[in-house]
């Protein structure tokens, strides 16, 4: 495995060293994420605020500019117009206005189709959906459900494989990632769907598989190594540095394929998987073993309990 090794096994960068610098950065971006989604939130697309999706299909390459111009003037001011598939399909999203009951939904994929039509080039509605303003009220609050449902099982299951500290450590650090991406869609505009959700809850899975990594190479070595703590952490993050980037390089082309060749349904997963392999590869190298100094993390915290050593103890 030698060749695949970018950094040598024993290689010594001081990465400890910046824990003050790192974790302060860290804080700073979270405070920074957490304003921008508190001032200016997120720009929730239909499936959390309900409206209208209606895909159309032209006989010939349809203009997207001169049909978002026709929506404009019929009325539909904040109609969201873009391609998909081919030049001949373009996909409507209008979001529900005030007041509107379920007949005029109904006539809105036909008020579109009418308006959109150009005498050179017809369209027929190939499919029409209406998301309520409830029901994106109840997604949106199922999606703040799972993430919490996913943080508590993190917690429980790094307690029961490694200790509380470890645990609290990697929960923090994965926050730190989460709060990360989501700020980053609060501060760029970009649509806010059940795809980015996706995408947020797959960030957490890296993030805390990352950090897990990093963490069981600390247990080992606090247990075969007699060094003082900042030691045991910088020889820890060094020898699963080439694993972590590695790992992030091939996790990032894929989704960097995505992004580029899936499309735009399937853009906001990317891009949000895109964001998380960077924030999550620098964070299980200067957030996650830093945390563990912060909280005086030491040999006597991975001794085996009581328990366990009366059973070694009765071994031959």
């Amino acid at each position: 495995m030698k060749p695949f090794n970018l950094f040598p096994y024993d290689s010594n960068l001081n990465f400890m060293r910046l824990r003050y610098i790192s974790l302060g950065i860290a804080t700073l971006i979270m405070v920074v994420a957490i304003g921008a989604m508190a001032l200016k939130s997120f720009n929730f697309a239909l499936d959390f605020t309900g409206g209208t999706v209606t895909e159309l299909h032209f006989a010939k390459p349809a203009n997207v500019d001169a049909v978002r111009q026709r929506l404009a003037a019929g009325g539909f001011t904040n109609a969201q117009v873009q391609s998909f598939g081919s030049a001949n399909d373009l996909l409507i999203r209008l979001q529900t206005k005030s007041g509107s009951g379920g007949k005029a939904a109904a006539q809105t994929a036909e008020d579109i189709l009418r308006v959109a039509s150009m005498p050179d080039n017809e369209a027929v509605v190939t499919k029409s959906d209406f998301v309520g303003p409830q029901v994106g009220k109840e997604l949106a609050l199922n999606g703040l459900y799972a993430l919490l449902f996913v943080l508590l099982g993190f917690l429980i299951y790094i307690s029961f494989r490694f200790e509380l500290k470890f645990a609290i450590a990697a929960i923090i650090t994965t926050l730190h990632d989460v709060i990360l991406v989501c700020g980053w869609f609060a501060i760029s505009r970009h649509e806010f769907d059940l795809t980015v959700l996706a995408g947020v809850l797959a960030v957490m899975g890296f993030s805390i598989n990352d950090t897990i990594v990093v963490f069981d190479r600390v247990r080992e070595n606090f247990r075969g190594m007699r060094a003082a703590p900042i030691e045991v952490m910088n020889r820890s993050v060094n020898q699963t540095l080439s694993r972590t980037i590695i790992t992030s390089f091939v996790a990032f082309l894929s989704m960097l394929a995505l992004y580029l060749f899936g499309g735009a349904s399937l853009r906001g997963l990317a891009e949000a998987q895109i964001i998380g392999v960077l924030i999550g590869t620098l964070s299980s190298i200067f957030v996650a073993c830093p945390l563990l100094l912060m909280m005086n993390v030491t040999k006597q915290d991975l001794m085996p309990k009581s328990k366990d050593e009366a059973a070694l103890a009765r071994r031959p």
